[in-house]
């Protein structure tokens, strides 16, 4: 099994649940090369243990580094926990990003649900 190129990106408020799910998958994680915006990392580093490159914060630009590998073929898969009910004031980078994936045919998992799924999938490929 090749090693994985994985972005995780959350909101303020899913930040919790990423780092829930991400215990949860530590196994498969730990053996990917993960990167994510700046607290999202940060978290995912001191709290689950998990070798992550931080990027930006999403506001300074994460979502748009994230974007720009994947646009050319340096992330395969995006696990971005998003908070509907919240208006974020990057907007048109997190649209951009969404796009990306659909433009380079990358799966995008937005929330809970579709994160399980996903990262199910990927941990028990060949």
């Amino acid at each position: 099994m090749s090693r994985m190129n994985i972005a995780l990106i959350a909101h303020d408020r899913k930040k919790d649940d990423m780092v829930d799910i991400a215990r949860e998958y530590a196994g498969f994680l730990a053996h990917s090369h993960l990167m994510a915006t700046g607290t999202t990392g940060g978290r995912l580093r001191t709290e689950v243990g998990l070798d992550v490159e931080c990027m930006l914060s999403g506001p300074l630009g994460g979502d748009l580094q994230i974007g720009a590998r994947l646009a050319v073929g340096e992330v395969d898969a995006v696990v971005f926990l998003r908070d509907p009910m919240t208006p974020q004031p990057h907007e048109p980078d997190i649209n951009a990003l969404v796009r990306a994936c659909d433009v380079h045919n990358v799966p995008c998992a937005t929330n809970l649900a579709g994160a399980r799924l996903l990262l199910s999938a990927l941990a028990s490929r060949p």
